[in-house]
């Protein structure tokens, strides 16, 4: 079966699950019947349950963010496939409060129609429904692409600094639209030297000459519209972030969030050195680097090649972004003083 350690390729994810909730009793309760993985601590102060979902293979995406401070529910489906709508309908109803509940979608069909069916069953139940598309990819910012920039490595600031903000008591309206203006003062890049292992084959999902850069990978592993000829970190960093640049109207002076994400198969060492690289052309723009954070946190199974996500940040982001959390994935940090 390839490069996959499991028992049978295809209860890979459910025997991922059962053990995720096993070393992670303490936060969180995976409801296999159901298909969700819900927190045990929530806030008790919020108004509004954020629930979000995907497909498996980008741990620790969505799971991993379940707890206090950010989600309140994931529904997990197969290997890079969309939950389905009775999942997320099912975790939308255990977590839903007095003011409803809010979906956090990437910008996937699979994603939207499942989340859209949901979303129209909760309101005959009588459950407010409010969603925030997530669409921070820079690569696929495109006419061509008919279905508009893809989500990516934003959603998990997406998720950090909404369920800072619902924690507060903030209202289903104002939540939203709170998602919608952080969305839009996001935007991503990926690069991959080597594709991510298919597990149904045990073989690359696409081929690379050697040498050869995917400038522009989607999480799934979509093809990139340029390979480039490998290149120094330090001109590579200067490309990815002239390329999230310009959408984002970064000038002297703006301040921002970096986020240095593995893809699954790129070591911590070369993610410092990317940050490094990517620090020193911020700096050089004037920018000014307010939060950096780097690991896994958005991944494409096994994918040699990182993701760089801007995030333009104002004061109240900053204090959203600072808020404590306890997942099992969101970094144990010291409060800024």
């Amino acid at each position: 079966m390839g490069l996959y350690f499991a028992n049978e390729i295809d209860d890979l994810v459910v025997d991922s699950l059962a053990g995720f909730e096993r070393a992670h009793a303490d936060s969180v309760a995976w409801d296999e019947a159901n298909g969700f993985v819900r927190a045990l601590t929530p806030s008790p102060a919020r108004r509004v349950g954020l629930v979000s979902g995907g497909g498996s293979g980008h741990e620790p995406l969505h799971i991993g963010y379940v707890g206090a401070g950010m989600l309140d529910a994931a529904c997990p489906g197969r290997v890079f496939a969309s939950p389905h709508n009775r999942q997320i309908f099912a975790a939308s109803l255990a977590v839903a409060r007095e003011n409803g509940v809010l979906h956090l979608v990437k910008n996937y069909t699979g994603d939207k129609i499942n989340f859209g069916i949901a979303a129209e069953r909760l309101a005959r139940e009588g459950v407010d429904c409010a969603r925030v598309l997530i669409d921070d990819d820079a690569a696929s910012d495109s006419a061509e692409v008919v279905n508009g920039r893809r989500g990516t490595g934003a959603t998990v600031l997406v998720e950090k600094i909404l369920g800072a903000a619902a924690d507060t008591g903030m209202g289903l309206k104002d939540l939203a639209a709170l998602g919608v203006d952080v969305v839009g003062r996001c935007r991503s890049m990926a690069v991959a030297s080597a594709a991510h292992t298919a597990p149904a084959t045990g073989l690359p999902a696409f081929d690379l000459p050697a040498g050869g850069l995917e400038y522009g990978v989607g999480i799934h592993g979509e093809r990139a519209r340029r390979t480039l000829r490998e290149r120094p970190l330090r001109d590579l960093a200067a490309d990815m972030v002239g390329t999230l640049a310009d959408p984002l109207g970064l000038v002297s002076g703006t301040s921002v969030i970096v986020l240095v994400n593995g893809l699954g198969g790129i070591t911590r060492m070369e993610l410092y050195a990317v940050l490094h690289e990517v620090t020193k052309v911020l700096d050089g723009r004037g920018a000014a680097v307010e939060r950096t954070l780097v690991g896994d946190f958005v991944t494409a199974l096994d994918m040699r090649g990182f993701s760089l996500t801007l995030l333009v940040a104002d004061a109240d982001t900053l204090a959203y972004y600072d808020a404590p959390a306890h997942t099992p994935a969101w970094p144990a940090t010291a409060p800024v003083v």
